[in-house]
């Protein structure tokens, strides 16, 4: 009966040990992490909000959950992993799909760069940078533009800082995972300073893009003043299929730090027609002219502030309108596009 206690008293001293190793070793890697972030939104149409539902709703601004972290191999070379999934249950969306994919990748690192492989940011979707002052929002750049896509399927690569100044990146997607497509599909950007403007005050990019049935190529600049960063995008979209379907796009941001609130403003317009607010808009929708239209003239200007309340805690809110016209494969033709106005409030928790 001793015997017997003394051997259960030993096991539990042994579990006790592995379970405080194991959770030492949980803290040090992977971590997990997740995000919450929730709206409120009106919308007279829904065609730009994540449900594309009209009138007053609630809206989930990809709230995510996943594990991270890095693995010792060698002297040179390090194991980088991330496992990510959005979470939909906050809103009816989860009813049908509670998680959907977000990137999932595993990779090694080394002085000679990042190599991932899975699904990702492409790097021209990354080239943005912190420009974007509406990002993961109803007014998210993908509402004029394309190229702001995450991949399954892919090839990863992330430079070293080249002569202390710039980083060259690549995203190639696997032909056989991409069937009916018959461009190689691949993006590439360069990149000088930093996309969050504390080691330098600018941030700058160029980025091509063939992924999706689009050709892009982009340019990005930001740049620190005092309280002031003042941002640009530009970019050149053409269709892969249909030979008039192509044109410019411009984005100008100006954020203002007034005694912790960022208050920021967007202005956007859209010639070539990639966007979302085109594509569910229901003068296009009704008629199926998406891929037809072209001579598209879209604008967007977007009102908003953010407010940090803590450390992990972020209020937010904007006020966008768009509106715009196109033709039908150069008819000549004038089509209005239907207005759209939303207003949202809401709140960001990162843990």
């Amino acid at each position: 009966m001793i015997m017997n206690t003394n051997k259960n008293l030993v096991s539990i001293v042994l579990l006790s040990a592995l379970s405080v190793t194991s959770l030492n070793a949980l803290a040090d890697s992977p971590t997990a992490y997740g995000r919450l972030d929730i709206t409120l939104t009106n919308s007279e149409h829904g065609f730009t909000t994540q449900n594309k539902k009209e009138g007053t709703v609630l809206e989930n601004n990809f709230s995510r959950i996943g594990v991270k972290g890095s693995e010792k191999i060698n002297d040179d070379f390090q194991l980088v992993y991330q496992m990510e999934v959005q979470v939909n249950g906050a809103t009816n969306e989860g009813d049908d799909e509670l998680f959907s994919a977000r990137s999932t990748y595993l990779g090694v690192s080394s002085d000679a760069g990042t190599l991932l492989v899975g699904r990702n940011d492409t790097v021209m979707k990354s080239s943005k940078g912190d420009v974007e002052a509406f990002d993961l929002t109803n007014a998210a750049y993908n509402r004029m533009i394309a190229g702001q896509d995450r991949k399954a399927d892919g090839i990863t690569y992330y430079s070293p800082t080249i002569a202390g100044l710039i980083t060259v990146n690549g995203t190639y997607l696997m032909d056989d995972n991409y069937e009916g497509n018959d461009e190689t599909q691949y993006a590439l950007s360069v990149v000088a300073g930093d996309k969050k403007l504390k080691n330098t005050r600018y941030y700058i990019a160029g980025a091509y893009n063939t992924i999706g049935g689009v050709d892009a190529y982009r340019g990005v600049g930001q740049i620190k003043m005092g309280k002031f960063e003042v941002g640009g995008l530009y970019q050149h979209s053409e269709s892969q299929s249909y030979d008039d379907k192509e044109g410019n796009s411009y984005f100008v941001a100006v954020n203002y730090d007034l005694n912790g609130v960022n208050l920021k403003v967007e202005y956007g317009k859209d010639e070539a027609g990639f966007g979302k607010f085109l594509k569910y808009n229901s003068a296009v929708a009704s008629s199926g002219d998406y891929n037809q239209a072209t001579d598209v003239d879209i604008t967007s200007l977007v009102f908003g502030a953010d407010y940090q309340l803590s450390k992990s805690t972020m209020l937010q809110a904007h006020y966008a309108m768009y509106d715009g016209e196109y033709q039908i494969a150069n008819s000549g033709v004038v089509i209005d596009l239907e207005d759209d106005n939303i207003a949202t409030v809401g709140i960001r928790f990162n843990f």
